[in-house]
């Protein structure tokens, strides 16, 4: 247990630099720098910050621990194997960019763009910051954290819940550490006007994170839910336009109520279809790994009929919400070396795509006491007992993997 916890901290800190988590870490590295000098402030974003990591992933396990127990084998990241969840995040994502640009502001007390207030609101804003980190970090699984989560998902609940906290705690500490210490918060560049320019470059992150979910949507519910999407973020970049102009008190009177009532009805508007669509057949591609290699759907079923029949079997569960899978993908498994591995000892290659909801891959990763993606397992060509492989691949590892599962010289 104390090796579980001390994984998962590790892990959460880890987090931090994985490409998932940037573009919202950003945003409180810009409020960490906002305050500079101000040690009440810069405190106040801490504490919000960590609050709202730790509330957040309690709760995210606290629901993923009572799904488990209701016989629902769900595991880490579940939450983005739904459409509707992708597209609450998306769209989240997209108004955080367009507040960084500056169309609109998050609260009544800011008077002018850039301006980021002490107080409650600088706390409640930090603390959101912290949950939507949190939310939209659970596709990317750190180095210790597969293992640290994967044996949570089997432990009492007690137990499961102080792991997920040490989690949370790796997660916030480097922002928090920060700004609570100001002999390292010295360290930091002084604010000034240096900084506009940095928040609104820091929304082109926001952006590319936008354009990654929606990439995602389209891999599961299809292009009519993609156009949908599409649609609905014109829809809600324009109410959050004329929000911005509303809060400038450009409209006075009569006209600034009229153009606040017509930003929520556009935004009521935007989000009204979208569960429905949402119901779209998935149509997730797998991953291609080698022409000659023909991927065979994973199934529990298939693979114990194929397996100690003489061919190895090479098993990639996968995502398309998983960036460390689509990193391995591109810089290992479909490079020319394991392609030509896979094809001179006959590995039986198959794909375990858990883009939507599926039990028995969520079964299968809790087996292999792993409580994330990615998930690579080598079943040797005699049947005996499988091997994991590292979550961060390279062309070389797969290649040994293979020839020692074929009963082949590495």
């Amino acid at each position: 247990m104390l090796t579980a916890i001390l994984a998962a901290f590790a892990g959460g800190i880890i987090l931090n630099f994985m490409p998932c988590v940037f573009p919202v870490i950003s945003l409180k590295a810009l409020g960490l720098l906002r305050h500079q000098g101000d040690r009440a402030s810069a405190r106040t974003e801490g504490l919000g910050f960590l609050l709202g990591v730790i509330f957040t992933m309690l709760a995210l396990a606290a629901v993923l621990l009572a799904l488990r127990a209701g016989g629902i084998a769900v595991g880490w990241g579940f939450q983005l194997q739904s459409p509707l969840v992708i597209t609450a995040l998306a769209l989240i994502i997209l108004g955080a960019a367009l507040n960084l640009l500056g169309v609109f502001e998050v609260g009544l007390s800011l008077q002018r763009a850039g301006e980021i207030s002490g107080g409650r609101g600088a706390f409640t804003r930090s603390a959101l910051t912290g949950a939507l980190a949190i939310v939209v970090a659970t596709p990317c699984s750190a180095p210790f954290m597969a293992g640290a989560v994967g044996y949570a998902l089997v432990q009492p609940p007690a137990v499961s819940l102080v792991i997920f906290l040490s989690l949370a705690l790796g997660f916030a500490a480097p922002f928090t550490l920060i700004s609570l210490f100001p002999a390292i918060a010295a360290r930091l560049p002084r604010p000034g006007a240096w900084m506009d320019i940095l928040k609104r470059g820091l929304a082109f992150p926001m952006f590319g994170a936008f354009a990654w979910l929606v990439w995602v949507l389209a891999q599961q519910a299809g292009t009519t839910a993609l156009a949908a999407m599409l649609a609905c973020a014109v829809v809600v970049s324009f109410t959050a336009w004329l929000y911005g102009m509303a809060q400038r008190r450009r409209f006075a009177g009569r006209s600034y109520k009229v153009l606040l009532a017509v930003t929520v009805v556009l935004f009521v508007a935007a989000i009204t279809p979208l569960p429905g669509i949402m119901q779209t057949q998935s149509v997730t591609a797998e991953p291609a790994v080698a022409s000659q290699v023909a991927p065979v759907k994973w199934s529990p079923q298939t693979v114990a009929e194929m397996r100690g029949h003489g061919k190895a079997i090479f098993v990639n569960f996968t995502a398309s919400w998983c960036i460390t899978c689509q990193v391995n993908d591109r810089t290992s498994l479909s490079t020319a070396a394991v392609k030509q591995a896979l094809s001179r000892t006959g590995t039986i290659y198959m794909v375990a795509d858990s883009t939507k909801f599926n039990a028995d891959i969520d079964d299968a990763m809790t087996a292999f006491g792993q409580g994330g993606l990615p998930l690579y397992v080598v079943y040797p060509a005699d049947g005996s007992e499988p091997k994991v492989l590292p979550q961060v691949l390279t062309p070389s590892i797969v290649v040994n993997a293979l020839d020692r599962a074929a009963g082949k010289k590495a």
